[in-house]
């Protein structure tokens, strides 16, 4: 088992690359699944989940393949024929992403048989909203021994889906499955963030007529087939904003590259308030930390272009040794303040108030061995570890291995004191 060692109170200096985004290739992948022709994934991110989800399309019928080393790396994936319509339990517990299989199998083939999904456990995420959406187009579902079993005899037709609440997944799902549905379907309250606007465009490219991208109202008219398409991965938003915190958690100098500021949402202002330099210089975003402590800033999760959950945790990381007490409300999942207790064993000075975090901040964080308990909040204890004075060693590192790619030689090569042992 590997772990993750830090010598703490190096600034970031340099540059660091950003890789394509863990939440757009995921779905990108599951899209190879609505064409028999093949689908080119250039410059994807190679990580545990991407090998996981690749397991779960072949076990499907699906062709997936690596190519290239350097940047214009990719991946392709082609099903000429889906062989199975079966996802079962012990590749699906793995990674909840896995469940978005559902909609286009279903849309191509008529029937899926998914097991209900894994992933990390920061909350119950429902998939209601998934199963309503496409029994609203015709789907007939039924929920047996932990499978949902669905079947679309003719085909799913063009519905109108109100969503009650703002689901990524929910609009992935069902915007997949209309591309192929007879009719329009209108997905109101539909999520905006980058990664579906990323596939909405692959989507079109690959012959799906869609309107509204980037809005809370899509419309997509079916199509009776889709091509193959050459489409390049949005950069990884989250994967950026959670390097410029660790920048500026270190009082460090340092260039993103590849990656818009605007795509951060309500990140970018939040880390200016907090006493950070964030400057655009082509396509790359200058990172300048707080020349002493933060200044302590409050924000609340909410959904694209508010504050990323996503990055709730790492922001939390550089609050940790903010000037001042700041309050970090979670209103997208609940559960999702497991990192806090690991912090603590840094010297962290956290309370948690229901869905608040109050975070008192400390002059100085302390080295210490600590626990990752999800993907996000690993990224966290690495920021505290840079942070910190002394030796950080960060175990269960295979969360951090789902959705950072090489992370130790990203900041590595940014100057940080960090390094992989297997133990």
């Amino acid at each position: 088992m590997d772990e993750i060692v830090i010598e703490g109170g190096v600034a970031l200096t340099g540059e660091i690359a950003i890789s394509g985004s863990k939440n757009a290739v995921l779905p990108l992948m599951v899209a190879g699944l609505l064409s028999d022709e093949k689908l080119i994934l250039r410059g994807t991110p190679r990580l545990a989940d991407t090998q996981t989800l690749a397991r779960v399309l072949r076990e499907l019928g699906a062709e997936v393949e690596e190519f290239g080393q350097g940047p214009g790396e990719g991946l392709s994936v082609h099903t000429s024929d889906l062989s199975c319509t079966r996802a079962p339990y012990e590749l699906v517990s793995k990674m909840r992403a896995s469940f978005w299989v559902l909609g286009p199998l279903l849309a191509r083939a008529q029937e899926a048989q998914v097991s209900l999904p894994g992933g990390c456990a920061i909350g119950t995420r429902p998939v209601d909203l998934y199963l309503k959406g496409l029994e609203a187009m015709g789907a007939q579902i039924e929920v047996e021994n932990g499978y949902v079993n669905a079947t679309a005899k003719g085909g799913l037709k063009g519905a109108r889906i109100d969503l009650p609440f703002v689901s990524v997944g929910a609009t992935h799902v069902l915007m997949m499955a209309a591309t192929l549905a007879k009719g329009t379907t209108l997905i109101t309250n539909a999520a905006t963030e980058p990664e579906v606007v990323d596939v909405g465009k692959c989507l079109m490219a690959m012959g799906a007529k869609i309107e509204g991208l980037g809005t809370r109202n899509l419309s997509i008219t079916g199509v009776d087939k889709l091509s193959g398409a050459d489409h390049t991965v949005s950069r990884d938003r989250i994967e950026a904003g959670a390097f410029a915190l660790a920048i500026a958690a270190t009082h460090g100098d340092a260039h993103l590259t590849g990656i818009q500021e605007d795509v951060l949402g309500a990140l970018a202002p939040a880390m200016r308030l907090a006493g950070c330099q964030l400057t655009q210089e082509g396509d790359a975003m200058r990172i300048v930390g707080p020349k002493g402590r933060a200044i302590a800033t409050p924000v609340t999760t909410e959904p694209y272009p508010g504050f990323a959950t996503d990055l709730q945790a790492p922001f939390m990381g550089l609050m940790c040794g903010a000037d001042g007490v700041s309050r970090i409300r979670e209103t997208i999942f609940e559960n999702r303040f497991m990192h806090v207790q690991e912090l603590v064993r840094l010297g962290a000075d956290i309370t948690l108030e229901g869905d608040t975090a109050i975070v008192t901040g400390v002059e100085q964080l302390q080295g210490a061995p600590v626990m990752a308990t999800d993907l996000r909040a690993s990224a966290t204890l690495v920021i505290a570890g840079l942070m910190a004075k002394g030796q950080t060693r960060i175990s269960r590192v295979y969360h951090l291995d789902r959705g950072y790619e090489r992370i130790e030689e990203k900041l590595s090569g940014a100057g940080a004191n960090i390094w992989r042992e297997t133990v």
